[in-house]
């Protein structure tokens, strides 16, 4: 193959990130996945159509495509599946939220999109929907409903929170894509993060069963922890859906914002974001260091930092979890593609041998 189609045929999807794997050693072991991991799927399937969040054949559709329970099985193997269930679940949800916002006509209307999660967070803070409400707004209530037993005023204020700052941060995503401005480069990791779905995080105390102290999550290492992470999650997602997202032109995407801002063509601007996820991986781990004197400083019960070790745990697994997801999840990827266009394999050579390595080990 000529050096000049090549070029033409090069395509940011999640097989650039596989190196990764070989230049960060915290990424360098696979994710362990539950054992319950397929009849998981089949529970979750079940209950997407039946709540109308997937419709028709899960294959036609992104949302249907992404196997959201792999993911849920993979940051949290040992958990247990009730728990995992209701972690998939709500992924499922924030995806479908996701889905609804990104597109026109929510995608490019702040009203509209203030109005969608104001329905969303009255729902929620009644504890019923409206007769007749969209599933959104139905399955909101009830993953809202077995989730916060057991879980403390604070914990519930901090996702309510949570969920504000996600609608806030897609209210201003709807004005930009509106304007057609791409978000700076210095403002668009702060935006990113309330952009996705910040709540999920918090879901890791209710999926173990425990809670972290207040005094933590005050500490700059904890929020050294949570940014980093989030951003790596952010990040790597933006290269495994720029195909997607730039096919629709949506600028909301860490590819486009470095493009943008340095007038990079985009391989190179691919080749960036990927050096910056794994800077970012640092600051997660150096984050996870400190903790360590955090946690001292405070004199926490040994029930409080053991919650806060079992935390601190799923954050530092979840970015390869994730990594391991994006590599098998259909939801940035046509239905029956196997990573490649007009039958030619979009993966440079060892790549595929990679990918497949990786499948093997699930």
């Amino acid at each position: 193959m000529s050096e000049s189609i090549t070029t033409v045929m090069f395509i940011v999807d999640v097989s650039l990130l596989l190196s990764l794997t070989d230049r960060v050693p915290a990424l360098g072991a696979p994710s362990v996945l539950h054992p319950d991991a397929w009849p998981l799927g089949e529970r979750l399937e079940a209950w997407s159509r039946a709540r109308g969040l997937v419709l028709g054949d899960p294959d036609t559709s992104p949302l249907g495509r992404a196997r959201f329970e792999r993911l849920a099985a993979r940051v949290f193997p040992t958990a247990e599946l009730d728990r995992v269930e209701l972690f998939a679940r709500w992924l499922t949800w924030a995806f479908a939220l996701d889905d609804a916002i990104d597109e026109a006509p929510l995608g490019t209307s702040a009203t509209a999109v203030d109005a969608l999660f104001e329905d969303l967070l009255k729902a929620v803070r009644r504890g019923h929907a409206r007769p007749g409400a969209m599933p959104l707004e139905a399955t909101g209530v009830e993953l809202w409903r077995a989730t916060v037993p057991g879980m403390s005023r604070d914990w519930r204020r901090r996702f309510l929170m949570h969920l504000e700052e996600h609608r806030a941060g897609c209210a201003e995503e709807a004005v930009n894509r509106r304007m057609g401005q791409v978000p700076g480069l210095d403002d668009y990791p702060a935006l990113r993060r309330r952009a996705a779905a910040p709540f999920l995080f918090d879901l890791i105390e209710p999926v173990l069963g425990v809670e972290l102290p207040p005094s933590l999550r005050g500490t700059p290492s904890w929020k050294a922890l949570l940014e980093g992470t989030a951003d790596v999650l952010a990040w790597c997602n933006d290269v495994a859906s720029h195909a997607r997202e730039s096919a629709r032109g949506d600028v909301h995407n860490q590819v486009t914002v470095l493009a943008e801002a340095y007038g990079f063509e985009t391989p190179q601007a691919a080749g960036w974001v990927i050096d910056h996820v794994a800077h970012r991986v640092g600051d997660v781990q150096a984050g996870a260091r400190m903790m360590g004197d955090d946690l001292d400083r405070l004199r926490l019960s040994p029930e409080q930092r053991s919650a806060s070790a079992r935390v601190v745990r799923a954050l530092l697994d979840a970015p390869r979890a994730h990594l391991d997801w994006l590599t098998e999840s259909g939801r940035y990827r046509p239905p029956g593609s196997d990573l490649s266009i007009d039958g030619m394999p979009m993966l440079v050579p060892g790549q595929r041998k990679r990918l497949d390595g990786l499948a093997s080990l699930r």
